[in-house]
C-alpha cells in the first residue's frame, strides 16, 4: 500500500506543470512581426502604396508631397540613400513626421523597412 502511494504522487507531481496562458499562448492581441523576407516589390512598395502615395505618388507627388516621390524604387533608393525616409516614419526629431497628419507606420511596417534597407535596400 505505502509503495502504491509513493507512486501516485510521484505520478503526481511528474506530470503536473503550470505555466501562464501568455507563455504558452502569447500575449492576446500581440503578434510576431516576420522580417524573413523584405523584398522590395512584394513587402516594402506595398507598404509604402498603402501609406504614403496618396501624397507621393508620381502624379499626386509634385503638388501635394513636396515633390518627394515614392512610387518606384529609384525614387525611393534616394530616400533610403539620404536617410530621409527611415528618419521621416520613424518621426524622429529634425524630420518630417510622415504620414503627414496621420498615423504614424505600426512598428512592425518600420521594422520592415529597417530590415530591407539594412539587407542592402535591393530592388528585388
Amino acid at each position: 500500500m505505502k509503495n502504491l502511494i509513493l507512486v501516485i504522487v510521484f505520478f503526481s507531481l511528474t506530470s503536473c506543470y503550470y505555466d501562464s496562458e501568455e507563455a504558452l499562448y502569447g500575449t492576446p492581441g500581440s503578434t510576431v512581426c516576420d522580417t524573413t523576407v523584405t523584398n522590395f516589390s512584394t513587402v516594402i512598395q506595398p507598404i509604402l502604396s498603402s501609406n504614403c502615395w496618396a501624397c507621393h505618388s508620381n502624379s499626386a507627388g509634385p503638388s501635394s508631397g513636396a515633390g518627394v516621390l515614392l512610387q518606384n524604387y529609384t525614387d525611393v533608393k534616394t530616400y533610403v540613400q539620404n536617410g530621409k525616409l527611415i528618419g521621416d516614419i520613424q518621426q524622429l526629431s529634425g524630420f518630417n513626421q510622415m504620414p503627414k497628419g496621420g498615423m504614424k507606420l505600426s512598428d512592425c511596417d518600420i521594422l520592415k523597412i529597417q530590415t530591407w534597407i539594412k539587407k542592402g535596400a535591393l530592388n528585388n
